[in-house]
This record gives structure tokens, sequence and C-alpha cells, in this order.
């Protein structure tokens, strides 16, 4: 029995025993206490019981591609280039890059769990099985870098639009590219370009959606984090949280690729948690302190300083409240 057999026979949140488990599967009772330990290295909070079994603190819903499929808008099914769902992978966004050649434009990668999810500056992004969603798409554009500005907020809009369709309230975005909630983050995006700066260029988007956090999760974090669990107060379908994602990136990229950021200027500002607020900008050379004052047309963070506005466009650098 693999860890992904092992996952649905506990998924109900019930008691089974090693035994049965090991019945059912048809190996000793030792390899399935091996696979128990290798979902607990993953995440997943597994219980020991004793004689009694092994049981999850509450019912964990895997994502399905049929499920995912049915509840997409058809004429979002209709305009994906491809849609993949996996169990295990290194990282969405590392698969898409190793076929971006061969993928057609907006194709999503899915993953249950990632062996090594990446965030930005390099973090790793923790990815348990059966708790969150994982993604990334690739989106092509005939125009170069220079069209792209604002882009990673964009996507933090297009998370927030998600966020409304599943009615879930409570979040905001920090710039450049972070879904926070009071009590933490909830969502963090990462953009890699590739391909020529006059055009044409592709984006390999990736967005990483807690749903659903254990306490050691929150431990190995390094830093407050929260979930739509926490905020909608029940675990929502995994399943319709992902194609809620799916379509509000389709859609969006799509208006992105029209309109560029000035559609999205005046969503990004509602939702803007820097806007009004004492802030400290460091980058590797130097420290600015001043005034959240919104983004400008190209998604340039404004700072309203002593000596005037300063424009800040570089995602290198560091940004917290005074």
């Amino acid at each position: 029995m693999q860890a992904q057999e092992l996952l649905v026979a506990l998924a109900d949140g019930g008691m089974v025993s090693g035994a049965q488990l090991a019945e059912r599967a048809g190996v000793t009772r030792a390899a399935i206490w091996k696979q128990i330990e290798a979902l607990r290295a993953r995440g997943m909070p597994v219980e020991s019981r004793g004689t009694a079994g092994y049981c999850l603190p509450w019912p964990v819903q895997l994502l399905d591609d049929a499920a995912l499929r049915a509840v997409l808008p058809a004429g979002v099914r209709s305009r994906l280039g491809t849609l993949e769902l996996h169990w295990e992978i290194d990282s969405t966004s590392s698969e898409i890059q190793r076929r971006q050649a061969d993928l057609p434009d907006l194709s999503m990668v899915l993953a249950e769990t990632q062996t090594a999810g990446r965030g930005r500056r390099g973090r790793r992004w923790l990815s348990p099985p059966g708790l969150n969603v994982y993604l990334s798409c690739l989106k092509r554009f005939d125009a170069g870098f220079g069209a792209l500005s604002g882009l990673s907020l964009a996507v933090g809009v297009m998370v927030m639009r998600t966020l409304s369709t599943l009615g879930i309230e409570g979040a905001g975005l920090k710039w450049p590219n972070d879904v926070l909630s009071a009590d933490g983050k909830l969502a963090g995006i990462l953009v890699e370009l590739g391909g020529e700066y006059q055009g044409p260029c592709a984006a390999v988007i990736g967005v990483g959606l807690n749903v659903r956090l254990t306490e050691a999760l929150h431990e190995q974090a390094g830093q407050p984090v929260n979930d739509l669990t926490t905020l909608a107060g029940e675990a929502p379908d995994r399943n319709r949280v992902a194609a809620a994602l799916v379509a509000a990136l389709a859609e969006g990229l799509d208006q992105f690729e029209r309109e560029g950021f000035a559609a999205f200027v005046d969503d990004y500002a509602r939702h803007d948690l820097l806007r009004g607020k004492p802030l400290r900008v460091q980058g590797a050379t130097s420290v600015l302190e001043g005034i959240g004052a919104g983004v400008d047309e190209r998604g340039a963070l404004l700072l309203t300083t002593d000596d005037g506005v300063h424009r800040i466009d570089s995602a290198d650098v560091t940004v917290r409240r005074a």
C-alpha cells in the first residue's frame, strides 16, 4: 500500500486498524507503519490509537480530476490548454518549465503534494497532501516583458476573485505577491518569466493556497499563516476551491493580455493592505521609511516619504509595517 492509497483509506476520518490496512493491501503491518510514517513526514497528522489503529483528526477531501472538471464553467474548460492533476511532484512550476515548449497556452498543473514547492526568493513552500491547493499555470504573451508590468499583482486580484466566488472574506493583498488575512499568510504567488524582451514571452505562474493547516505546519512556516477553513468557519470543498482558482486565472489572464494591469488597478486598491500604513522598505543597499500610497499604473509600490513619493518596482526588497 502506497502513501496515496493509505490516505484514501483514512480520508473519511474514521478509525482503521493496522491489521485491516495490511490485509487490504496484502502487506505486513510493518509496511503499513512505514507508509504511515511517510504520510506524517509529508505533513499529514495521522493519529495512532494503540490496537484500535489509525485515523485522521478530521475527514480529508482529496482532489479528483473528474470532480474538478465537473464544477468548472464550460467556457473555461474549452479555453484551457491542458489540465493535469498529479499525486506527487517536485513542483508544479518546475513541471511546466520542463515541458514548456510542448504545452499549449493556459495549461494548468495541480498536485496533491509537492516535494520541492517553491516560494518567492527561493523559499520553500510547505506542500502536504490532502490539505491545500498547489497550482501552476503557463500563459504565453505575444508582447515582451515590458507589457507584463503588474502581472503578479493582477494574479493577487485573481486569487481575491477566487475567494469572492467561494464566499470567503477577511483577506487582502500585500505588495508584491502575498494574500494575507489578519492572522497570517493565506496564499503565495510566484511568477517566473522567460522568452524575448521584445516578445514573445511566457509566464509560469505558481499559486499556493492554504485550505487547511495543521498545528505543525503553523510551527514550520516560520511566519504567521492562516487558511480558508479558519476564515470560512468550516473546511471548504477542495475541488471547488481548485476549480474556482483555475477559472479565475483563466479569465483573469485573458483579461490581462487584452488590457494589462490597468484592468486590475481599482480591484487592487480595494484589497491593498499597505495603503495608508507606515512602511519600511529594505533593499540590498538602502532603507526607506514612509507611508504606503498604493500602486501606480505599472504596479510599482508608491511610498510617500519626507522627500517626496518613491516608486518601488523591484520585487527584491522586503516590505514591513513600520
